[in-house]
């Protein structure tokens, strides 16, 4: 099973469009804040989305649990869970959802890890890209599910993935 995880657009509509095209016939796609679009937006009738601190349209939801092919999904921007500060707040939120995957955004850096069996994802910002890995100028993140682990590869803006950034982590059950 594939999930496409995105954030941190602000603004940038045509990349959500973009992205749809390069990874066709993914489980589920994740819009993980900061679109600064309207919540009714077509392209969010695929993404799921939640609400960025730059997102003003009160219908995005704060959290989005999702549960496709059996796997919980929590979703979150990640600004009033703290995750500048640390994954902790996170970390918690997903255990209540009972999610084994947490997507995030609101750094702009991505990353990927697991605590206590969940797998934490920033996808990083797909437009304004900040930290070690700002010089790729975006990301997106693709992770592959099966029941053995998940692998979370980060792709570049032109669907072609970044070199060397693949991670794979045993899943526990």
């Amino acid at each position: 099973m594939k999930l496409v995880v995105v954030s941190d657009t602000h603004g940038d509509r045509a990349i959500l469009e973009a992205i749809l095209r390069q990874q066709p016939g993914a489980a589920g796609y994740f819009y993980a804040g900061d679109s600064e679009l309207a919540a009714a937006d077509p392209l969010f009738d695929t993404f799921r989305a939640v609400a960025g601190n730059m997102d003003f349209d009160p219908d995005f939801p704060l959290t989005v649990s999702a549960t496709i092919q059996g796997l919980t999904v929590f979703e979150t921007h990640g600004h009033r869970f703290g995750v500048n500060f640390g994954l902790g707040q996170l970390i918690e939120a997903a255990q209540a959802a009972k999610a084994q995957v947490a997507l995030f955004g609101h750094t702009h850096q991505l990353g990927c890890e697991v605590h206590d069996g969940i797998l934490l994802v920033n996808p990083g910002s797909i437009s304004q890209p900040r930290g070690q890995f700002a010089s790729l100028r975006g990301t997106y993140a693709v992770i592959d599910v099966t029941e053995a682990a998940f692998t979370v590869t980060y792709y570049l803006r032109d669907g072609q993935p970044a070199p060397g950034l693949q991670r794979r982590f045993t899943r526990q059950r």
